[in-house]
């Protein structure tokens, strides 16, 4: 309820943050919002922009290229909007390890406030986090925040930074418009729905489900088959965060920001068809790069406590899904690296025994940049020192995986006959909704079930699609990425491992 919405000036430097910002607006001062080319950066930018702008002023967008720039600030836009008029540069979700690039900008004379969600860089010499000299740094994960929740996502700080702006001019309520690309932002980054997150998802689904007028966010649901009405968070981490997310990985992100925030109908079903090219591309460019992976990563041996593959034609705007196929297959921290001619890009994603960041922190005189959270993060470096990071990373893995069973595993809820389930089971589940991560869909294990028919799908195949039947109830499933499952014939009777989900396709709902 609302009590898990906290007070937005508990964050560290929120009032400082505040006050320059009115200073701005009321200055008719130029301001930049600079954000991040990820759903939850441009989500964040949304809201930025539109709480802005409705308070006056005309702020101009910064979103970098994900392959050209990188995540995070970079020296030459921020000079480039000081040239442009440019004194006041507001960040989404990023510019918390930017320390080099605030301080260049602060001496140059254009203020800077920092918005994000991202842990600390530490200093070379020390294990003290770097604290940007920036206005303001708005973050609930700095070491001296007393800030109740520190798991929000980057949408999340931007939107308590719009909550304490607009609170402080008698319009507190119009913040709520944005809860619908909160919701977006936070189930999409994969942070923990729990607390204040799990708060603000619910109540964005409920403006996504009851009252969607985004036209954007409209057509977006209608690409990815969706009908507003049934919307949860596994639709978008599954349908909408996905599609977001592929602008920035196969062309830019201002598609996705575009989007959401346009009222031409006739730019947002162009963009709306753009997207979901990129969206195809991704997803082929995904399936080849999991496979040559895979591959690369079993011919490394079980042994390994960390898998680390490179190649040329490895795409680095796809590595971070990639990576992340291996962790779920392997269960072991997994790194995928872009080998360029000079320099390497890699994403890496972990599992809960592992922080690698704190890994590449150990390894980061090495790295020309990186950053993220304890389970996902990227980084770049001189493609020379690429062995001697391998050698680095592994070295720590070994260490502190050493004893630990890295086999997968699977948390099952309640072991149940198949035959017990009805239709009544599904809408009880749902009061436990929004699931994610930190609260997830229950798993269920029914034993003895029979295959009645089964059938591979998929572009590739790699989808079974199978009719189970057990006391005299027949149920449809999809088990998603079993292609493995295909060396050996399947059984008439399995144990099967399920959660129960509402299929929406073509407007008939079905569980």
């Amino acid at each position: 309820d609302e009590r898990s919405s906290h007070d937005p000036y508990l964050l560290p430097d929120m009032g400082l943050a505040v006050s320059r910002t009115y200073q701005a607006l009321l200055r008719g001062e130029k301001i930049a919002v600079y954000g991040d080319f990820d759903a939850d950066g441009i989500t964040a930018s949304a809201i930025m922009m539109g709480g802005l702008t409705s308070l006056g002023g005309n702020p101009v967008l910064y979103i970098p290229h994900r392959l050209n720039e990188g995540h995070g600030l970079n020296a030459s836009a921020l000079e480039k909007l000081r040239s442009e008029g440019v004194s006041l540069v507001i960040t989404v979700d990023c510019g918390v390890t930017g320390y080099e690039e605030v301080a260049q900008a602060q001496r140059a004379g254009q203020d800077v406030i920092i918005t994000d969600h991202h842990r600390l860089a530490v200093g070379a010499r020390s294990s003290v986090p770097l604290l940007p000299p920036a206005i303001a740094v708005v973050n609930p994960y700095r070491p001296d925040s007393v800030y109740p929740f520190t798991e929000l996502a980057g949408v999340g700080v931007a939107y308590k930074f719009l909550q304490a702006l607009m609170a402080g001019m008698g319009r507190g309520k119009e913040v709520e418009q944005y809860l619908d690309l909160v919701a977006l932002g936070t189930v999409a980054d994969m942070v923990v729905l729990q607390d204040e997150n799990r708060y603000l998802v619910k109540r964005g689904l409920e403006l996504i489900n009851k009252q969607c007028e985004r036209p954007g966010l409209k057509e977006l649901l209608r690409q990815a088959g969706l009908v507003p009405g049934s919307i949860d968070a596994e639709g978008i981490s599954f349908s909408l965060g996905p599609r977001l997310n592929a602008a920035g990985r196969i062309d830019h992100a201002m598609l996705s920001y575009r989007l959401l925030t346009s009222s031409s109908p006739r730019e947002i079903q162009e963009l709306a068809v753009r997207l979901e090219q990129c969206n195809d591309e991704r997803q082929k460019l995904t399936a080849d790069m999991v496979s040559k992976a895979r591959a690369m990563a079993k011919s490394q041996g079980e042994d390994m406590p960390i898998f680390i593959v490179e190649g040329e034609d490895f795409w680095s705007g796809v590595a971070g899904i990639v990576a992340g196929r291996m962790v779920q297959e392997f269960h072991r921290p997994a790194i995928v690296v872009e080998r360029g001619p000079e320099v390497c890009r890699g994403s890496a994603r972990s599992i809960p025994e592992f922080d690698i960041i704190a890994a590449l922190q150990g390894c980061a005189s090495m790295l020309e940049k990186f950053g993220g959270h304890p389970q996902a993060a990227g980084f770049s470096l001189p493609t020379s020192l690429m062995p001697e990071l391998r050698k680095c990373l592994i070295e720590n893995a070994r260490q502190k995986l050493s004893g630990i069973d890295l086999r997968p595993q699977l948390l099952i809820d309640m072991e149940l006959p198949l035959g017990v389930l009805d239709g009544q089971v599904y809408p009880l589940l749902q009061k436990l909704a929004p699931f994610g991560k930190g609260n997830p869909t229950p798993t269920f294990l029914s034993r003895g079930v029979q295959i009645m028919d089964c059938q591979w799908v998929g572009n590739q195949g790699e989808h079974l699609r199978l009719k189970l039947k057990q006391s005299n109830r027949i149920w449809k499933a999809v088990g998603f990425d079993l292609s493995p499952l295909k060396a050996e014939p399947l059984p008439l009777h399995i144990d099967v491992a399920y959660q129960l989900g509402l299929d929406n396709w073509r407007g008939q709902s079905r569980v």
